[in-house]
């Protein structure tokens, strides 16, 4: 049997400061390796932060992005990645021609093993979409990755799952912003200010609609449909303006929660992947039962792609962040 131990890492990044960023990706590492975890994963764009970049030029983009993997934060991810003996996945803005990306690495003291952009970005104007789906061998599995708004089109996790992947790697900047969705929104900052005080009115709306319940709702469905192990990470604290509620997890192929992060600080959980659940949940035999000779057109037809979610379109403000005073 294959076994595997796996990290999810969240953290609360500074917008732009990659010299920080990357001191906190190295902290948890260690961290990581201590706890004997043989990869770990960090959520979208967690070198430069996220959120932030929807009101930069793109100038100021360009000043942020950096080459793959020849750039200096690239590099320093291998240079982690050979000092703790242990596979990083990270996300930083990528350049390439003058183009940019949102981009997912997966490295090791080797060097860049994977590389993934993001086929639904947003966030700015100036970034370019994705042209493939990834798969790549790590410690003797099959890993794809799907960013953020990725795993919410099921098209994608099934394209994925179907080029062979048996994890899925899915760093995210998400929840707690509004929707469509009755009971979504933003979180208020006080309960933030108060969480050491005062933490269960925080757990309760990070748990609730605005966060978990949501997340629920669809991505259990996207392991348990494909069988495939989901490894979803997300930050705590603020990213950028927004207010974001960690929560990154591990998922088995059942759709069950194996490994959970509750803490309101930097923080890391790890599970043990077991590669006998593969074949043994359901969805392993529904991939079998298809029958794309009657979809294949209707999945494939002609379709124009709208990602912009609800609250960049409408543009809503969020509740004032408030600078914490020293206890």
């Amino acid at each position: 049997m294959r076994n595997l131990k796996v990290a999810v890492a969240q953290f609360e990044p500074k917008d732009g400061d990659k010299a920080y960023n990357l001191s906190v990706i190295e902290a948890l590492t260690a961290k990581a390796k201590a706890r004997g975890a043989e990869v770990i994963s960090f959520h979208e764009m967690c070198i430069t932060a996220y959120t932030f970049q929807k009101d930069l030029t793109r100038e100021e983009m360009l000043d942020l992005a950096e080459e793959v993997p020849d750039g200096k934060s690239t590099r320093q991810l291998i240079q982690l990645s050979e000092k703790y003996d242990i596979p990083i996945l990270a996300g930083l803005l990528e350049v390439e021609d003058d183009r940019l990306y949102n981009t997912y690495v997966c490295v090791d003291k080797n060097g860049l093993i994977a590389k993934y952009r993001k086929i639904h970005p947003f966030i700015s104007k100036y970034l370019e979409p994705g042209s493939e789906y990834v798969v790549f061998d790590l410690k003797g599995w099959k890993c794809g990755i799907l960013i953020c708004y990725d795993n919410n089109v099921v098209e994608n996790v099934r394209a994925t799952s179907l080029l062979g992947a048996e994890i899925i790697f899915a760093p995210h900047v998400t929840m707690c912003t509004p929707s469509s969705m009755p009971g979504r929104g933003y979180v208020p900052d006080e309960l933030w200010q108060a969480r050491h005080t005062d933490p269960v009115p925080l757990r309760l709306e990070f748990d609730g609609p605005k966060g978990r319940r949501w997340l629920m709702r669809w991505l259990p469905a996207r392991a348990y449909d494909n069988a495939v192990y989901y490894v979803f990470t997300n930050p705590i604290g603020y990213d950028g303006e927004h207010l974001k509620n960690g929560n990154s997890l591990i998922l088995d192929p059942y759709g069950e929660v194996l490994t959970e992060i509750k803490s309101f600080e930097d923080e890391i959980a790890v599970a043990t992947l077991t590669d006998d659940k593969l074949e043994l949940a359901g969805g392993h035999r529904y991939k079998k039962a298809r029958k794309p000779e009657l979809y294949k057109n209707i999945i494939g037809a002609d379709h124009h792609s709208e990602t912009k979610p609800v609250w960049l379109k409408n543009e809503a403000p969020v509740p004032d962040k408030v600078e914490e005073l020293p206890e």
